[in-house]
């Protein structure tokens, strides 16, 4: 399902994944409420890659889980500044050598965020993402994925 609504736009796929998420994370809160961030940061996207793909799943993916928690996202927080190459195919290592330098920090970030992306694999995006956002600040740093795959 999440290969079809990332890779051929099929948004259809990602409501369902998305509401079931969001059901378990506000019950979550629930249970834990000091545990919600104060925002959500999707996984930046280049401008070209989301012209080319017509959307940006893991904003997509914050928004809706925004709506859904009443939590706010920060879309502009931070950017992507350069084209790496696609991480598919590569190893943990090489993943996290391609990611250096990728992130940047363009406005304050809150103290308790989640970084919130499609799919975890290794982890090196978001270890890099969270490596930008606790030099800027960020105190506590969650990540929501829909799926983890082995990596």
């Amino acid at each position: 399902m999440i290969s079809r609504y990332k890779y051929n736009g099929q948004r259809k796929f990602a409501r369902p994944l998305i509401a079931g998420f969001a059901d378990y994370l506000e019950s979550t809160f629930q249970d834990c409420s000091d545990s919600k961030p104060d925002t959500l940061i999707p996984s930046p996207m280049l401008p070209a890659r989301r012209r080319e793909r017509g959307f940006n799943q893991a904003r997509d993916i914050a928004e809706s889980l925004g709506l859904a928690l009443n939590i706010p996202v920060g879309s502009d927080i931070v950017r992507r500044v350069c084209k790496v190459q696609a991480q598919r195919g590569l190893d943990r290592e090489a993943r996290l050598a391609n990611m250096r330098g990728v992130f940047e920090v363009c406005k304050a970030v809150p103290e308790r965020v989640a970084i919130v992306d499609d799919v975890v694999t290794t982890g090196a995006t978001v270890r890099v993402l969270a490596s930008v956002l606790r030099e800027a600040g960020a105190q506590e740093i969650q990540v929501w994925a829909l799926a983890r795959t082995p990596g």
